[in-house]
């Protein structure tokens, strides 16, 4: 009996690191709309709160571009944005002065996770950057960013 109790138990431990590369998509009509204008609404789990307090604080200067909408939206997307961050699973979220990063991709996890991707790679006219997520998590806006469901294109 007690083989009968102990095979869940193995099982649901064995499936942990599928679940580790999932994040929930939280639903929010603002956010959806103003941010998926221009890039996929990255899950708010793969930054920490103040780094996204410091990319809406940032909008008019947002990676090259103007971004920037109405105050209450703004503090609207904000504040989901930080309700939702994330915390110890994002690993290092601050720079060498301890500025808080708003790249996704310079983050201690994104870093350790695609650290066998050759720069040049990041480059393939079919990627074009490392903040296309999916370029190779086709279910990258989904939250799926499980590493069997991977295609880098050539």
């Amino acid at each position: 009996m007690k083989k009968l109790i102990a095979l869940p138990a193995l099982l649901a431990v064995l499936a942990l690191p599928a679940h580790a590369d999932n994040y929930s998509v939280p639903k929010h009509a603002a956010f959806q709309e103003e941010c998926t204008s221009c890039h996929m609404a990255y899950p708010p789990q793969m930054l920490d709160a103040d780094s996204w307090r410091a990319v809406m604080n940032g909008l008019s200067k947002h990676f090259g571009s103007d971004a920037s909408i109405d105050q209450k939206r703004r503090a609207a997307i904000a504040d989901f944005l930080v309700a939702h961050a994330g915390g110890r699973k994002t690993g290092g979220t601050r720079d060498a002065n301890g500025k808080p990063l708003l790249r996704i991709s310079e983050t201690a996890r994104f870093e350790k996770k695609h650290r066998e991707i050759a720069a040049a790679t990041w480059q393939r006219a079919s990627i074009k950057s490392p903040a296309n997520c999916t370029a190779c998590h086709a279910q990258a806006a989904a939250g799926d960013y499980n590493e069997r469901s991977i295609r880098i294109p050539k």
